[in-house]
């Protein structure tokens, strides 16, 4: 499929939304398994986490601003593992897998792989994600050049204020950050960012001028290749499943995927046209959620056995929950359910509480 339409572009840079999002997931649960979260390999996988949602989030912006709307709260667009990542060839088959260095090889590593010498373009079968930018790039220069495809200003429905992103340990803000996608220029800015700091153009070993930042592929080199010894992992399923836990700790489970699925319903709000100040609020909203509760929902499940025998723990399964009424109001009513059964997680229902909400 040739990008030569603006309609085709719009339809590919959803596709590269979808791929940023078809990573997060698969990082963290990795990440998650980690039984040391002072670790390096803790910290970098995390360090590439935060650059996939900033991923997400400029693949959105420049989505927006060619005429586009993101789609996130949708059954069809939040992963569900296994999967392949979406568009590649040959297949390369996602899971939620506890850490190893073998998985970190075999998938992370790959993912994240640089083009080959030569490597073209490729819109769609791509071999690496960085030849499928290259293709997006192409196409946003040709078509702008042949029918201008930035004469509306759409920055009311981005996420467009630097200070919304902020970079972690092992990322440095010279390898690019969060800015409005208004032209060609900044369009070319935000790709270009995506791909130095995920893949580095062809074999470029550091995201940043100055060398402090590797790419993702380098960071994940690094733990595969034991210079960062994992340590102690949880004994966490491959690709568990809510519906197949132990009663007792589906409630957990079951708020973990809610406060997951309410971050793609408040992306939703962030690029829909509101005013600055409730957007302010939203992305409070959204960062609250992943640290006060998601984190240490996941850490918790990852501590609890799944049986007497202890051999395998829970974790988060990371799947699409639908909200049948009022977000928040679900998210009250799920939390108030785990903390009755486990009190030790009133803290979780207490940054839960604080949420304003969001219409859908």
């Amino acid at each position: 499929m040739t990008i030569d339409t603006p309609e085709s572009l719009r339809e590919h840079l959803q596709w590269a939304i979808q791929v940023e999002l078809s990573t997060i997931p698969a990082y963290l649960y990795a990440m998650y398994s980690i039984d040391d979260d002072a670790a390096v390999p803790y910290r970098l996988i995390r360090s590439v986490v935060v650059e996939e949602m900033l991923h997400t989030a400029l693949a959105a912006n420049v989505l927006t601003a060619v005429g586009g709307e993101p789609r996130f709260y949708d059954e069809d667009v939040v992963p569900s593992y296994p999967m392949a990542l979406p568009h590649h060839r040959p297949e390369i088959v996602v899971n939620l897998e506890r850490a190893s260095p073998e998985v970190i090889e075999r998938v992370f590593v790959t993912i994240e792989r640089p083009r080959a010498v030569g490597g073209l373009p490729e819109d769609d079968d791509y071999e690496t994600i960085e030849q499928f930018y290259m293709a997006v790039e192409d196409a946003i220069e040709r078509l702008d050049t042949k029918a201008g495809l930035f004469e509306a200003d759409r920055t009311d429905c981005q996420m467009t204020k630097s200070d919304y992103y902020a970079p972690v340990e092992y990322d440095f803000e010279e390898s690019g950050g969060l800015h409005p996608v208004v032209d060609r220029e900044t369009a070319t800015r935000a790709v270009e960012t995506i791909v130095h700091q995920g893949e580095g153009y062809r074999d470029a070993e550091y995201a940043d001028p100055d060398h402090h930042e590797q790419t993702h592929y380098y960071k994940f080199k690094q733990i595969a290749d034991g210079m960062h010894p994992l340590g102690e992992t949880r004994p966490v399923p491959t690709n568990p499943r809510f519906a197949e836990y132990p009663e007792h700790l589906r409630p957990a489970a079951d708020l973990f995927n809610a406060c997951y699925s309410y971050l793609y319903v408040l992306l939703d709000g962030l690029y829909s046209p509101v005013d600055p100040e409730t957007k302010d609020d939203l992305v409070l909203e959204l960062y609250g959620v992943m640290m006060a509760a998601m984190r240490p929902l996941a850490r918790w499940l990852t501590r609890q056995p799944l049986d007497d025998g202890g051999a395998e723990h829970a974790a988060p399964t990371f799947e699409f929950y639908r909200f049948d009424g009022d977000p928040t109001e679900e998210l009250h009513r799920l939390a108030d359910k785990v903390t009755d059964r486990n009190p030790e997680l009133a803290h979780v229902r207490g940054a839960l509480v604080q949420l304003r909400g969001v219409s859908r």
